[in-house]
């Protein structure tokens, strides 16, 4: 898993956790469900009946008299969140990958192209099927102008990382060579599968 999955899921699983949490304060306090089951709420406990308001007039007049300080910040705090929300948005929204590869000896204005899944699929069957190599993984990325090639090999226990990469570029990544008409970068990732344990009589 990449770090942007995992920052990703991250900043989700944690968004979801705070709206679950202020859905569930509003749902039990709307159906009243603390004095229905008799449950015991602690100390502070924010909406724990039908009346409760999030903020009594006690608070807000204890927030309002903080100083001409806590406004300007609250503001300020709430602007920054709202900037890092819009960024992560447009984070997501933005392109990762060329879409779309000429075919050597043409231009994208021709309309023969190739699409990067269908290469990257193709690049893996071909490397999945070379000696010593258990299972394989393409990615395309950059810009279409400047696409890259990322190459996960899982490789037999048996088998011999120097090899399996010489077999690599000799093979699928000639083939993208001559499919492109351009030298496109790469970067393997070679692991070796784990040996299943032998047992003994």
């Amino acid at each position: 898993m990449t770090p942007r999955l995992v920052a990703n899921r991250s900043l989700l699983a944690l968004a979801g956790l705070v709206l679950l949490g202020g859905g569930l304060l509003i749902l039990f306090a709307g159906l009243d469900v603390y004095r229905h089951y008799d449950l015991v709420t602690p100390v502070g406990w924010p909406l724990t009946t039908q009346d409760d308001v999030l903020l009594s007039s006690a608070d807000r007049a204890r927030w309002s008299n903080q100083g001409w300080w806590w406004w300007p910040t609250v503001i300020a705090v709430l602007t920054l969140v709202l900037l890092l929300a819009l960024w992560w948005l447009l984070a997501q929204l933005r392109r990762r990958h060329p879409g779309a590869l000429p075919v050597a000896g043409t231009t994208a204005r021709n309309g023969i192209e190739l699409r990067d899944h269908v290469l990257s699929n193709a690049i893996a069957a071909e490397a999945g099927a070379l000696p010593g190599v258990e299972q394989a993984a393409v990615r395309i990325t950059g810009r279409p102008a400047h696409p890259r090639t990322r190459v996960s090999l899982t490789l037999t226990p048996h088998g011999a990382p120097n090899a399996a990469l010489d077999a690599l570029c000799e093979g699928p990544l000639r083939t993208v060579h001559h499919s492109t008409g351009s030298d496109m970068p790469f970067e393997a990732r070679l692991r070796v599968a784990r040996h299943k344990p032998h047992r003994t009589e």
